[in-house]
């Protein structure tokens, strides 16, 4: 298990990519965050199209800029063919909304901004069959296995 508290003002995704680096996990799972953001994009589908290749204008993105508590980040990690590190991560954040606490989810993007603090738990998984790779059923990044 890796714990590493990730700066303020930093992209998130590139601070978990970064702590990987550092820790040199290859495949590994995000088992937990907790910590305050500034600024957040959440994307979520909106509609799945019948041939399952998921495009921009298939998706919603929600741009908020205001203080937000990390309430949960889960994903995955895994090396791809060119050695890159293919990170896959969900994110929930809670704010406040016309005077009420709201609880806000999507898929990790770049552009999610740290504010005061961001600790971020990873399981690191060694010895593995897992891989990150193309999809061409989805035409989209996803974890392989192999046997």
């Amino acid at each position: 298990i890796v714990m590493g508290k990730l700066k303020m003002d930093i992209d998130l995704l590139e601070g978990i990519q970064a702590l990987a680096k550092k820790e040199k996990i290859r495949t590994g799972v995000i088992l937990s965050a907790v910590g305050a953001l500034r600024k957040a994009t959440f994307r979520n589908l909106k509609v799945l199209p019948p041939d399952l290749k998921v495009e921009k204008h298939h998706r919603l993105y929600l741009e908020m800029e205001q203080p937000m508590e990390i309430v949960s980040l889960t994903g995955w990690m895994a090396a791809k063919e060119d050695g890159d590190l293919e990170v896959h991560a969900h994110f929930s954040a809670s704010t406040v909304m016309e005077d009420k606490v709201v609880t806000l989810g999507g898929h990790l993007i770049p552009g999610v901004i740290t504010s005061v603090k961001a600790v971020v738990v990873i399981g690191v998984i060694e010895e593995t069959n897992i891989r990150a790779g193309l999809d061409s059923r989805i035409n989209q990044m996803d974890v392989k296995f192999s046997d």
